[in-house]
């Protein structure tokens, strides 16, 4: 049986979701991420006014943008003040994580209901195993890939972008290829023409460092990648990342799709509009505090998971990052044990400079059914009580 996986990419998501809201900013550079006082303003006439780049003032970031936004540079995590000068007359929309997590479930539903192999990457991507489904033989994955796309459509009303090829790491690459709302199907033999000009960044799991040291060693494209020496990759990176990198410019990947994978942990947390002062704004930050527990036991709760490791993230003014961890006796998906736990942690961290972000994450997760909950503990309170 010949191996042929899909990877699904919705096309600039958390944008055209909004795009199917607001059908009148069709064609508009348009930029999500803007708080909720970035609602659009309903006028006298039944007309909208929305909220443009140029009036943004504070220091969140972009979530996502438009296609016309991203041909003016503007890219998803970019400081919104940035994009703002990049772009200024963009349409700023705030996010609705409970909207996109809705069309989420619909497009994933729309692929499983004919190829049910299927591994959740996340919101908006998926993997799609189309090895033993029918005429897949014939055509190498491509009349199924148009059929899972037309179902994504009319499930959605929305585009995506699909790659097929032998693997998860090809097929990844090959659904980057022709976006938006493209469909490439890729082979090993093309691995000169299509996969070796590309940047070695490209290659899903070489980060921003990794990247800067092969430049440092005058590796700029995949196809320089897979020419370089193995045996200085190895001595440079390690055995094993040294090895993973001279297979993957080759595109070599045995990795199966898997259909459940169990997390590792659960964390909510947010960047505040302006730097908030630990004594001064204490009552704005134990309602935030609050906020992040409440919402991480709701995600538990509603994925089926209970965990041990609280933990607590915060980043100072100066950009700097803390985290510290506090291990339960048992398990618990329990907002009041979490805040218990979390403002445990909170004692153990300097409490001097502004606070930028602050994050709540439960880790050693363990299925709800396969764990007893925590005891009841004394209230204990946090510094920002």
């Amino acid at each position: 049986m010949i191996r042929r996986i899909a990877h699904l990419d919705m096309d600039a998501f958390y944008a055209s979701v909004e795009l199917l809201r607001y059908p009148e900013l069709r064609g508009q550079p348009v930029v999500i991420g803007g708080g909720r006082r970035y609602q659009p303003e309903p006028l006298a006439n039944g007309s909208l006014r929305f909220a443009r780049l140029a009036d943004y003032a504070g220091r969140g970031v972009s979530t996502t943008a438009t296609y016309e936004a991203r041909a003016y540079g503007v890219n998803s995590a970019m400081p919104l003040a940035r994009a703002a000068r990049l772009c200024p007359q963009a349409v700023l929309l705030p996010t609705d994580f409970d909207e996109y997590r809705k069309y989420s479930r619909l497009f994933k539903a729309a692929v499983r209901a004919s190829a049910p192999t299927v591994e959740d990457r996340g919101i908006d991507e998926i993997y799609i195993d189309l090895s033993a489904l029918p005429g897949v033989a014939a055509d190498g994955g491509r009349s199924v890939a148009l059929a899972l796309k037309r179902a994504v459509r009319e499930a959605t009303g929305l585009s995506c972008s699909i790659g097929v090829a032998p693997n998860k790491l090809l097929a990844k690459l090959a659904s980057e290829l022709d976006k938006p709302d493209g469909l490439t199907l890729i082979d090993l033999a093309d691995l000169p023409t299509r996969i070796w000009p590309l940047p070695a960044s490209r290659i899903n799991g070489i980060g921003p460092k990794a990247a800067a040291r092969l430049k440092d060693m005058g590796i700029h494209t995949i196809g320089e990648l897979a020419q370089f020496d193995p045996a200085r990759l190895v001595e440079r990176f390690g055995r094993a990342t040294g090895a993973w990198l001279h297979d993957a410019a080759h595109g070599r990947d045995a990795r199966a799709v898997v259909t459940r994978r169990e997390p590792k942990s659960m964390s909510r947390e947010t960047t505040f509009e302006r730097d908030l002062h630990p004594v001064r704004d204490r009552e704005r930050l134990s309602e935030v505090f609050t906020a992040l527990c409440e919402q991480v036991a709701a995600d538990l709760q509603r994925k089926g998971y209970v965990g041990r490791t609280i933990g607590i993230k915060l980043r100072y003014d100066d950009f700097s990052t803390l985290t510290r961890d506090h291990t339960l006796e048992s398990y618990t998906d329990e907002a009041r044990a979490i805040r218990r736990a979390a403002g445990a942690c909170l004692k153990r961290v300097p409490l001097e400079r502004r606070l930028r972000l602050l994050g709540v994450r439960v880790g050693a997760l363990l299925p709800a059914a396969a764990a007893r909950p925590a005891e009841a503990a004394p209230e204990a309170l946090s510094l920002f009580d």
